[in-house]
């Protein structure tokens, strides 16, 4: 007979499987497998281990996991307690994404499992992105998910669907109301720069920080102005002005980029904007090297507004704000997109592309939460070290 001493955050499958309350193993057990007892060869918890761990193993497609499932079949089937040394085909695989996982349901379960690891960072950054691979037929374009992002922990706070990326507009208020925005500061693109959406977030206890574009050409044309170099007037001087600068530079891929921002509150009162502390604008130089020399130089300006003062945010913590909003594309779409190879991966069916998006979701958590800041390089180091994997899986997110 065999005795296992359980400690007091642990639990033991009903197939011997130890592992911890909390841990993304537990959570699997709370959906519900809609498939008839009779002739189901494979349990919902099982299969979803199984993908998980093919997909921190470096496979992305159902056919690759299938065949690393097979090439893997006793390390699988002495880390699952599984009864049969057999596994799933790709098409069974592809049927847990299109038939038996419930999109909303699988979306909560993201969510839950995210609020366990307290994802409670200060910047929010909101953005959508076209799933390529849902795309069929004569289709011009896939599915658009809208997201709020918190940087530091790299989790995906809330997640939907939206017929297109104009639609993001109506969709932003529910999405922000779910994760809630007490202490938080919201940034996004210029599509979310809303009078509604403020309102929303201040009436919420948050900040917001929106750049301006041509949605708002009589704001943007006003701020412009205001940072426009202004020529000395004879008998008069310069206009006083209260600009406050920061500036950074940093060097890396071949290009050295030079940050500028300048901010005011000149127009606090003159812009009708809800809660408007500052506006600014902000300068980027990038300038390319080939050879010890400059071959290439580009210069990309943005203007925006904040409902944070200068007391909570001076012009160097507004810059790092703003930058925080486009590590949604490097540190969530573009390992997506290339590290998971998500656009690439043809789900047409149902709502497979969806759960697929927020599987990546959750493997891009599981993987700052292994202390990894590069995901290719965790998945290189999972793919032989299937046990660690494993023990990804049972864990629980750590609280501290």
């Amino acid at each position: 007979m065999e005795y296992t001493t359980l400690k007091p955050w642990q639990e033991i499958s009903e197939a011997g499987v130890i592992y911890e309350r909390g841990s993304l193993y537990d959570y699997f057990h709370t959906l519900k497998d809609p498939r008839h007892a009779k002739g189901k060869r494979y349990h919902l918890v099982s299969l979803l281990m199984i993908i998980f761990l093919g997909k921190l193993a470096g496979k992305d497609n159902p056919v690759e996991i299938a065949d690393w499932a097979r090439n893997h079949g006793d390390e699988i089937v002495a880390l699952l307690r599984l009864k049969h040394d057999w596994m799933p085909s790709h098409s069974t695989i592809r049927r847990v994404f299109s038939e038996i996982l419930d999109e909303e349901k699988f979306d909560t379960l993201v969510q839950d499992y995210h609020r366990e690891r307290k994802c409670d960072d200060q910047v929010l950054a909101m953005d959508g992105k076209t799933l390529r691979g849902t795309r069929r037929g004569d289709e011009k374009r896939g599915k658009h998910m809208l997201s709020i992002y918190a940087v530091k922990s790299q989790c995906v706070l809330a997640q939907e669907e939206v017929e297109d990326k104009a639609n993001e507009i109506t969709v932003a208020p529910q999405l922000l109301k779910n994760v809630g925005v007490k202490g938080k500061i919201v940034t996004g693109d210029a599509l979310h720069t809303q009078r509604e959406t403020s309102q929303q977030i201040l009436a919420g206890g948050g900040d917001y920080l929106w750049p301006v574009k041509e949605n708002h050409p009589r704001m943007r044309a006003e701020i412009e102005r205001l940072f426009a170099s202004q020529p000395s007037q004879p008998g008069v001087g310069q206009i006083a002005t209260d600009f406050q600068e920061a500036k950074r530079v940093s060097y890396g891929h071949g290009r050295i980029e030079t940050r500028i921002i300048q901010t005011s509150t000149m127009l606090n009162d003159y812009i009708d904007w809800p809660g408007l502390q500052q506006v600014y604008k902000l300068e980027r130089r990038f300038s390319w090297f080939r050879n010890g020399e400059i071959y290439k130089t580009t210069i990309e300006t943005e203007v925006g507004v904040t409902s944070l003062s200068r007391e909570k945010a001076p012009p160097a913590r507004l810059m790092d704000v703003r930058r925080q909003y486009w590590l949604i594309e490097t540190g969530l779409h573009y390992r997506r997109d290339v590290t998971f190879k998500e656009d690439a991966t043809r789900m047409t069916i149902g709502s497979a592309g969806r759960i697929l998006a927020s599987m990546h979701n959750l493997l891009i958590g599981l993987v700052k939460k292994a202390g990894y800041t590069n995901a290719a390089k965790a998945r290189r180091y999972f793919e032989g070290h299937i046990q660690e994997a494993f023990s990804l899986l049972t864990t629980a997110p750590s609280l501290s």
